[in-house]
């Protein structure tokens, strides 16, 4: 009698009938003092806009048909033990949760049921709580980018390449006589340039060296550890995951 028991339902004149029947059920059902009954509680709107963030529960029942991409978000409104009965593909299907990701699914019969009726959003085709997942999504990317930028430091990515020395060759100028004519000529010493040379290659070998390349680390999703840390709810952050295994 102290539990949670909530009826959804889109259309306002099929409240009104439950809470009628309800109230018929309780004056007059001889099983009322048989068993502890909790007592319902109906809201209008969509069950596919309930909150991930919300109490999960431990049986739910669907009177409508679930399409298949709704399968993973109608699951994850069970607790762990938790049994969900609903239409699925044409099939009365009932799902056992066994684990935070593992479920059992049985088919039990073959049923026809109008489907589910999809949320209707006028204003940008997405309903406030997609907006803030993709908020919460963007804001949690930008802290990564910004410890990312802060481990890196200056954000230098290559090595500093050393700088090639310019190497001046000298020349020895030379005056010869020669019949009293002064003939001037600029004549290279030969020692000189050779030790030039070598200082050019040993400067070129120095710059060419290869700079010894670091193996890559195994990718992580870094934003997927951060969402999972997150003091949520598991519900709330498979939403934020976009229900997403890796």
């Amino acid at each position: 009698p102290f539990g949670i028991n909530h009826g959804i339902e889109l259309h306002a004149d099929v409240i009104e009938y439950a809470k009628q029947k309800l109230e018929v059920f309780i004056r007059t059902s001889d099983s009322f003092d048989k068993f502890e009954f909790c007592e319902p509680s109906f809201v209008s709107g969509n069950c596919l806009e309930i909150s991930p963030e919300c109490s999960q529960y431990d049986r739910v029942y669907c009177g409508a048909g679930v399409q298949k991409e709704h399968e993973d978000y109608m699951k994850n409104l069970l607790k762990v033990g938790g049994i969900l009965v609903m239409p699925l593909e044409e099939k009365l299907t009932k799902i056992t949760r066994t684990g935070p990701s593992t479920w059992e699914t049985k088919k039990i019969l073959a049923v026809s049921f109008a489907p589910l009726i999809q949320p209707n959003h006028l204003d940008s085709g997405k309903s406030r709580l997609d907006l803030s997942r993709i908020a919460i999504r963007g804001t949690i990317k930008k802290l990564i980018h910004q410890e990312t930028t802060s481990k890196n430091g200056n954000g230098l990515r290559n090595p500093p390449r050393f700088k090639r020395r310019r190497i001046r060759h000298r020349r020895m100028e030379t005056i010869v006589f020669l019949d009293k004519e002064v003939f001037a000529s600029r004549i290279s010493n030969p020692l000189e340039d050779n030790n030039c040379e070598e200082l050019e290659e040993d400067c070129r070998e120095e710059v060419e060296k290869p700079v010894p390349e670091l193996k890559p680390e195994p990718a992580t999703n870094t934003l997927r550890e951060k969402i999972l840390s997150l003091p949520l709810p598991d519900p709330l952050k498979y939403y934020l995951l976009y229900y997403r295994e890796k």
